[in-house]
Formats: structure tokens, sequence, C-alpha cells
């Protein structure tokens, strides 16, 4: 963020999706931590206190509990923390548990009317072809890094660590792909020309769908001249749908994160995670690359089946692949899951989750031992983001990326970001030879490479900085 001068990654989706559920003519102050801190005005200006998190958020949220029960001021909460956990906050009076859309009209009905239920809860999954526009006017689009949409909910695959499903479910419902392009020409017609994350949790859960939408995307950008870049998450079987990524290529796709976990077969079993089995996950990967799209990774250690050997092999595939992004996390069993309940029914549980996964914790008995986990998974961060072996990583991938989309724009904050990587990474930090040397050799044999080098350069030392202070 400080390279690039933005406040924060992305705005919150989902308050600014409620936010366009609730009645027009209610005044609406919407106040995003991540920008600036809950004032106590803000706390007497407002009738209700509506509140959206995620696990890694529950202190924060125990913060704002304290200083609105100061002045009496009733919450209302939802979001992925209280759907899955609402039991650990008896001092919040009201929840929204799940999917907001059908249970909005009871809801606002109950505010007006100043009686309200302990808990709102959809006994049905949402129809989001109804979900109304984001109300992008309570933010100041300046301080984000990128905005947001979301086209689908819900996921095919059933993976044992992951709760998607139990919030979402397994049947992927979307947006209509006009009703997805209208969301972003309002973003454009707001001034919006940049990077626009589609926060699916598997964008390709629906593939039909997702093509149609990728070809209205295409006609849409080339209709209004539109230059905004993309990055989602998908499957890792994108890579056996040629057609699928060079439309999401030739959309303007730039980025995807694919969960990989680990290069071990009998891990992915044990996590049924179907889709990863029985296949070269790097040549996966490589495929991706290869169609112009960067590959970011998901890498998980701590299943039962993992030998002591995972660090190094972890290691050799995340080098191999060049997936410079590579963010690793010890294994966590979140509340809701199937491994939850597995562990809790073999009595390993120990603790809640943090919901972090760059802390080096674990929140049940895991087979190895758990300080050689610990210490394993600090050392392999350490080890991945040096800067000889993350700028090797970085030449590996640029040989295995062929870019083809539509040129997309090249904002104030990129030159910025620009000049600062010369001055910082090229004569401040540590690595300042192997910055010089990517460089050099890829303005003078790939220069439209250039930008994806100089990117990748500076969020090598974002997360070099949480290595060292794992």
């Amino acid at each position: 963020m400080h390279f690039i001068s933005k406040r924060a990654s992305y705005p919150p989706l989902g308050l600014l999706t409620v936010a366009a559920m609730l009645p027009k003519n209610w005044n609406l102050r919407l106040i995003d931590l991540n920008i600036r801190n809950l004032s106590e005005k803000d706390i007497l200006w407002a009738d209700y206190v509506m509140i959206s998190a995620m696990i890694v958020q529950k202190n924060s949220v125990l913060d704002i509990i304290q200083k609105c029960s100061v002045h009496k001021k009733p919450i209302i909460a939802g979001g992925p923390l209280f759907t899955t956990g609402h039991e650990e906050f008896p001092n919040i009076p009201h929840f929204v548990v799940g999917e907001a859309e059908d249970v909005m009209p009871e809801l606002i009905k109950d505010m007006e009317s100043g009686h309200l239920k302990h808990i709102y809860r959809s006994p049905n999954r949402p129809n989001i072809t109804k979900t109304p526009i984001p109300r992008w006017d309570l933010i100041n689009m300046k301080d984000y890094a990128a905005m947001c949409v979301q086209f689908s909910r819900g996921c095919p695959f059933d993976c044992e660590f992951c709760d998607i499903t139990s919030i979402f479910g397994r049947v992927p419902r979307t947006k209509s792909p006009a009703q997805l392009v209208n969301e972003l020409e309002s973003l454009r017609q707001l001034g919006w020309k940049d990077t626009v994350f589609i926060v699916d949790d598997n964008f390709i859960g629906n593939k039909k769908q997702t093509k149609s939408l990728l070809k209205e995307i295409i006609t849409w950008r080339n209709k209004v001249g539109s230059k905004m870049g993309f990055l989602t998450e998908a499957s890792i079987n994108l890579a056996d749908d040629p057609e699928l990524c060079k439309l999401m290529v030739d959309a303007g796709f730039t980025k995807v994160f694919v969960g990989i976990e680990t290069p071990t077969e009998e891990s992915l079993v044990e996590c049924q995670k179907m889709q990863n089995q029985g296949r070269n996950l790097i040549d996966a990967v490589q495929t991706i690359q290869n169609s112009g799209l960067e590959v970011m990774g998901g890498f998980i250690i701590g299943f039962d089946s993992d030998k002591p050997d995972i660090f190094q092999k972890q290691f050799e595939f995340i080098q191999k692949s060049g997936v410079v992004t590579a963010m690793v996390g010890l294994l966590t069993a979140l509340p809701k899951t199937k491994l939850y309940q597995r562990l809790l029914n073999e009595g390993r549980i120990k603790s809640d989750t943090s919901g972090n996964n760059t802390k080096a914790d674990i929140n049940f008995e895991p087979k190895l031992n758990l300080n050689f986990l610990r210490n394993g998974y600090k050392n392999l961060m350490k080890n991945l983001y040096s800067p000889n072996v993350y700028y090797k990583r970085i030449r590996t991938f640029l040989a295995n990326y062929k870019p083809s989309g539509p040129k997309l724009r090249l904002a104030p904050s990129d030159l910025i970001a620009f000049l600062k990587s010369v001055w910082f990474l090229g004569f401040w930090y540590k690595g300042r030879r192997e910055y010089w040397k990517l460089f050099f050799s890829t303005l003078l044999t790939n220069p439209k490479k250039f930008r994806n080098a100089i990117e990748l350069s500076i969020l090598g030392l974002h997360f070099r900085k949480i290595a060292e202070h794992m």
C-alpha cells in the first residue's frame, strides 16, 4: 500500500451490497476500519450499527461492541464470523446468519418498528440475480488499490478444511452476465479505470455461465474502451479448459489465485481435494501461466498425511512451478467445516482459530510435532522470500508466462510505485543486486513483461517483511 500510495487493498463489498438493499431515504455512513477509526461521533450519529466481519477481525469486533455498549447503540452483525460463530458474542443483540438478500425486507421492517429478533436466517439460498449494485458512493475509491465485485457464490467441490460450502453451498449460483457487466459499467461511470477483483471463491464453478460472462465482458470492454484488469480465484481444473483460459485473458484477466495446497497426493486425498488429485500440478500451473495468467498459489502444511520432509517438498514445488506469490499457511480447523467436526470427534481441537493464516499456530493437535511444524513453517517462509530464492522464482515465472491479453491502463500510482521500487529496492533494502539484475534483463530481453517483474519485486518486499516478523 505504501508503494502504490493507497490505504487498503479492497473496500468491504459485503457492507456495500447490504447498504444497497436498505431504503434509499435512509442516511447511511460506512466506516471501513482499514481506512479510519470508528469515532464516538460516528456512534452517536447512528440509530443502528451494522457490522460485517471475518474471523481474523474478531478482536476489532470486540472493540466495537465495547464502544457501542457505552452509548447503548444496538448492533446488527452479519458476515462469516457470525454465520459460523455468533454464539461467541452474547453482547450482540441481533444477527443476520448466512446470506442477507431474503431476510432484508423483514429486517428493515423490524428496524423501522424498533422490535428486532435475535436471529435472522434465510431458509433458502437466495437468488443473487436480484442482488443490487453495491453503494460505491459510500466510499472514497481513491483509498483502494482495487475495486471488487461478485459473480457467483458456492463451490462444486467440498474440501475438508474449507468453510465455503457450509456458508454458500455446493451448487454455484451466479448473477446474470448482463447484471455483472452493469456493475462494472457503474464502476467505470464513477471513474474507476484500474483493477477489479472478482471475489468468487471459485470463479469457474459454473463454467457455462462463466464463459457467457467473459464473452459479455469482452464485448463491453471493446464497446466502451475500458482498460480495467481483473483477477479472481479458481480451481486447478482451469488448466483443463484452453477456451476458458483464453476467454479470461481476452477479457482482461491477469491473475488467478489457485488452491494448490500440497504436492503430496496422500494429503490431497485426506483433505478430499479431488480436483487436484491424480494430476501433475506443476504442469497444470505452467499451462495456466502459458495461457497468459499469473498463478498465485495457496499452500497448506500440517495435514495428518504430511511427513517430516513436507517443507522441502513444498519449497521445491513452489520454486519449480514459478508460483511467485506463494501464500503458505499452517492448517487451521475453521468452525463448521468437516475438518473441525472430525478433529472434534477425535478430541484434537485445542482452541479457537485466530483466522490469521500467517500466524505460525495450529488450533488442533497435529500428527507431526507442533514445534517442528512452527519452526519449519517460519524457516520455509523466510527461505521462500529471501531475495536470491524469490528473484529466481520470478525469472522462472516470466519464462513460462506468455501475456497476450488487451493492453491495460498504466495508472499514476503504478508510476509512483515504479519510482519507489527503484529507490527502495534498488538502493536501500537487501536484494539490490538481484533487483537490478531482474530489472535490466527483463527490460532488455522481455520488455512486455517488465511491468510484471517490477510489481512482483515490490510484492516480494511485502512478503519478506511478513516472514521476518513471524
